[in-house]
């Protein structure tokens, strides 16, 4: 059976990652895996080609998206891509994976728009932008500046909430991975 997608964005300090690592370590029956992206930055530490990412020259990265290859790219900084390509998406899903995608919005926007309803979006969101601000503080990882540009980034991220399937408001935790999983169960039964 063909795998299925599902999309995950949220702004930054939302809880998302810590969602989707606690449904993959503790649901392996929904058969999630990442989706393996592509990136124009070298490798850090062990990463390894065609495991964390395939790793591209700007220059490559250039030709693909020319040969229209990908499902969603961003350049993040000048020569900085990370994309995914629409070869490997077939490839795990041709291999009954369920994969799952971390991106921002736009790319979120993008990938439930080629595949339709072969895949899931779910926008995590925080309970307030207040709330968020506070999360960040208390992570002691940022700097004002940064949490500030991250709240501004969040606001803007905000308004494309009613374009995803699902939405799942995080202000507990245990309640929010939960429901999350409903989510990907019923769709997933389909």
């Amino acid at each position: 059976m063909k795998g299925k997608l599902i999309i995950f964005s949220a702004p930054s300090g939302t809880g998302k990652s810590t969602i989707i690592n606690w449904l993959m370590e503790n649901h392996k029956e929904l058969n999630l895996n990442f989706s393996i992206s592509c990136t124009s930055r070298a490798p850090r530490g062990q990463e390894q080609n065609g495991v964390e990412y395939f790793f591209l020259t700007p220059e490559e990265f250039r030709q693909r998206i020319n040969n229209d290859e990908f499902v969603e790219y961003e350049e993040v900084y000048a020569n900085r891509f990370y994309g995914t390509l629409k070869s490997q998406v077939e490839k795990q899903t041709a291999n009954g994976e369920n994969i799952v995608f971390d991106v921002d919005v736009k790319g979120a926007c993008n990938i439930k728009k080629v595949y339709g309803d072969k895949a899931l979006s779910i926008f995590i969101e925080p309970p307030s932008i207040e709330t968020l601000r506070e999360r960040l503080v208390g992570r002691g990882t940022d700097s004002a500046e940064v949490i500030e540009d991250r709240i501004a980034r969040a606001a803007f991220e905000l308004t494309f909430a009613d374009k995803f399937d699902k939405r799942v408001v995080n202000d507990n935790l245990e309640e929010a991975e939960q429901k999350a999983l409903r989510i990907i169960e019923e769709f997933l039964s389909r």
